[in-house]
């Protein structure tokens, strides 16, 4: 578009008040109309344009015409627009957002991007930092912005002394719609431009050079006091355009004889004062892209190249197009590998030996792959796992709602096997199926096993890691402690049970005002019910919210829960093997005035809370699950659950993490899930619902996911 755009932008930005945006047609408009505090024709391309404005009734038929310079624009955002309309007819909720950060109040290119992002149908958010932020406060809002999945793109709006090596790979590869980062410029170099991001800076000098008519073959470029990513990334384009290119800085002795050579200049910084104008040749082509002259800091006094070529272009506008299209390029690509489509799996190599070894000489004699390359190998996104050491990582639930559109792959039931005495039950038979699919007949499959106790695994039974050249490894983390799930549910089950023998103390030893003042205690001042309570207050059939208001049989009803000790059902857990535990008695400590009773310890795994765990298909629903459990009953035969007890929002805290599934590998490198764990899952038989519902999107609508069910 125009030069003069930036600086028709940047009176109304700091002249008039703040009005509705302006849509592209406006913009376009600003760029060409007349006028202007700078006369239109007092910057280094403006005087250009000027002498070529008087001069044009010269031009001879054979002349070059200017590029249309609105319509490539134009049609730059129409083609993103009918692009992003497209994604989003296939999936009404896809919202892409370019994030841009700012540091500074010049907002001559905000009000540039905000527009083109309008029309183009994009969403865009603009983080404005103080002009003097240091590169530590710039970093941390790159990384904010490197994690939020709600963004997909971003670009730097900085001055350029801020630029540093450590800013720009700071940004995530993938949403560096600049190219600015050393991952992006080396893939471009090494000729992958289709799997990167090209600086749109760059991109637009091509662009105006070849819609003008310039034939780039054999020409001789003259890159002027460019560095980094820009130097590099014209370099690039140009020698791929035939052209012959140079790069020099301004305090070069041999400036003035490379200009004479020179059939196209570009200015990569502003030129200094005592560099002469008539050094540059007439008939040059001169593009000015130099960070003070995109981000419109170059004024009217800014001094003018001579010259009788093409039009010298100011590439801004095109440029901020071009990250448009970045943008949504790279939106495009992402939405199509979101799609079914075979996984570029590395399979770990077997070395079959005869006789064969035992398991755990088989399992640590395989090197497993990391597991973050595993991860990326089926699909899985980086901020969509958690890391445990090299060899294990939880994925997270918000994968669900990414695939929430992608068809389910086929489910496999390996069920009811009675081990053979070599060991081949569900599990080796599980694994040896999904390798035979994935790593020999390429296609997409998924084994889902349950977390092994440590009462097996120390007692006769041993591990559930599978058997021979069908294991899970490493089978040392897979039969221990794995990511602490089991432990936490060992914790879980125990702070409920503490709070049941607890509740039953205190109703024991106090007054009914006394437990009612404990139970709803004044805060700085302030009554009131939580919310747990406020559900028991329903479930009693009291329809009150003020601590206050309620009568002294309404407080003795809400205080006291009553339990008979001899109807508690949940019993204490560990997992591991103690026989001397299988029956106790608790409370015969002073402390406990003469409260006991018998109790008994149960292992860990066989929880409610895990069976709850199994089941469960949301954080939300777990904490629902968790407060329905009875765990004993009143004097009175009712129910007594972990609701009434208030300690619903304790037990679902212990299990955040535990709810998301585990990822491993077998020993040729195929994906595992390990979630859940035995005995309590035998009724319904699979790992947990979540590991299956996570599998069966990430296989695809082809893949298979291998399940063991029945007994442990």
């Amino acid at each position: 578009m125009s030069a003069r755009l930036p600086l028709v932008l940047r009176q109304l930005g700091r002249l008039q008040p703040p009005g509705p945006p302006r849509r592209l047609r406006e913009l376009c408009l600003a760029s060409s109309g007349g006028g202007g505090g700078c006369g239109g024709g007092e910057g280094l391309l403006g005087q250009r344009r000027l002498r070529d404005t008087q001069a044009g009734s010269s031009r001879g038929p054979g002349s070059r015409a200017p590029p249309a310079r609105d319509s490539i624009v134009r049609d730059i955002i129409q083609n993103s627009k009918e692009v992003l309309s497209l994604l989003q007819g296939k999936n009404p909720a896809f919202k892409p957002v370019l994030a841009i950060i700012q540091a500074g109040d010049d907002n001559l290119m905000q009000e540039v991007n905000q527009n083109l992002a309008e029309e183009a149908g994009l969403n865009i958010t603009h983080i404005c930092l103080p002009a003097d932020s240091s590169e530590d406060e710039i970093i941390d809002e790159i990384l904010k912005i490197n994690e939020d999945t709600r963004i997909h793109g971003l670009a730097l709006q900085i001055s350029e002394t801020s630029f540093s090596n450590k800013i720009l790979n700071a940004l995530k590869p993938e949403k560096d719609v600049d190219g600015v980062t050393d991952v992006n410029l080396g893939k471009l170099v090494r000729g992958d431009a289709h799997e990167c991001f090209v600086s749109p800076v760059a991109r637009a000098v091509i662009e105006l050079l070849e819609k003008s008519g310039v034939n780039l073959d054999g020409k001789k470029i003259l890159v002027i006091g460019a560095h980094g990513s820009l130097e590099a990334t014209l370099q690039c384009l140009f020698q791929r355009k035939g052209s012959m290119t140079m790069s020099s800085q301004w305090k070069t002795p041999q400036l003035q004889s490379k200009l004479h050579e020179a059939d196209i200049v570009i200015l990569g910084s502003p030129k200094p004062e005592e560099i002469p104008l008539s050094w540059i040749q007439p008939g040059t082509t001169v593009l000015n892209c130099s960070h003070d002259f995109l981000s419109g800091k170059l004024g009217c006094s800014s001094p003018g190249v001579h010259g009788t070529g093409p039009i010298a272009e100011d590439v801004s506008l095109l440029a901020a197009a071009l990250r448009i299209q970045n943008m949504v390029s790279s939106r495009r690509r992402w939405f199509r590998e979101q799609q079914y489509r075979r996984w570029r799996l590395h399979c770990l190599k077997l070395q079959p030996l005869s006789p064969v070894p035992s398991d755990i000489e088989i399992s640590r004699a395989q090197t497993p792959k990391a597991v973050d390359i595993l991860a990326k190998e089926i699909g899985l996104l980086a901020d969509e796992i958690e890391i445990y050491g090299k060899s294990k990582a939880k994925v997270r639930l918000s994968l669900l709602e990414r695939l929430k559109d992608q068809a389910d792959g086929k489910y496999v039931l390996v069920a009811g096997i009675t081990p053979t005495p070599l060991g081949e039950g569900k599990s080796t038979v599980t694994i040896g199926l999904v390798q035979a699919l994935t790593a020999h007949l390429n296609v997409n499959s998924f084994a889902c096993l349950r977390q092994p106790s440590q009462g097996p695994t120390f007692g006769v039974k041993g591990g559930a890691a599978g058997g021979g050249y069908a294991q899970v490894i490493p089978m040392e983390e897979f039969n221990l402690h794995l990511t602490g799930d089991i432990h936490a549910i060992t914790a879980a089950n125990n702070l409920l049970a503490a709070a049941i023998d607890t509740r039953i103390l205190h109703e024991n030893t106090q007054t009914d005002k006394a437990l009612y003042n404990r139970l709803v205690a004044s805060v700085n001042g302030v009554r009131e019910f939580s919310k747990i309570q406020l559900a028991r207050l329903k479930k009693l059939g009291i329809n009150k919210t003020d601590p206050s208001a309620l009568t002294e049989e309404e407080m003795r009803k809400f205080a006291r829960l009553d339990i008979d000790p001899s109807t508690i059902t949940w019993q204490r857990v560990m997992d591991t093997n103690d026989r001397f535990l299988r029956k106790i008695t608790i409370g015969q400590g002073n402390t406990e005035k003469g409260f006991s009773r018998q109790a008994q310890f149960d292992i860990a795994v066989a929880s409610e809370v895990m069976a709850v765990l199994a089941l469960t298909d949301s954080l939300t629903d777990m904490k629902e699950r968790l407060g329905r459990m009875v765990v004993a009953s009143d004097r009175n035969g009712q129910p007594v659950t972990t609701g009434d007890l208030g300690v619903t929002g304790a037990l679902t805290v212990l299990m955040k993490d535990a709810i998301k599934p585990n990822l491993m590998q077998t020993l040729e490198g195929t994906p595992v899930f390990v979630h859940a764990g035995p005995f309590a899952n035998i009724a319904h038989g699979n790992s947990s619902v979540l590991a299956d519902k996570i599998a069966l999107k990430l296989v695809g609508e082809e893949g298979y996911v291998g399940d063991c069910r029945g007994p442990s």
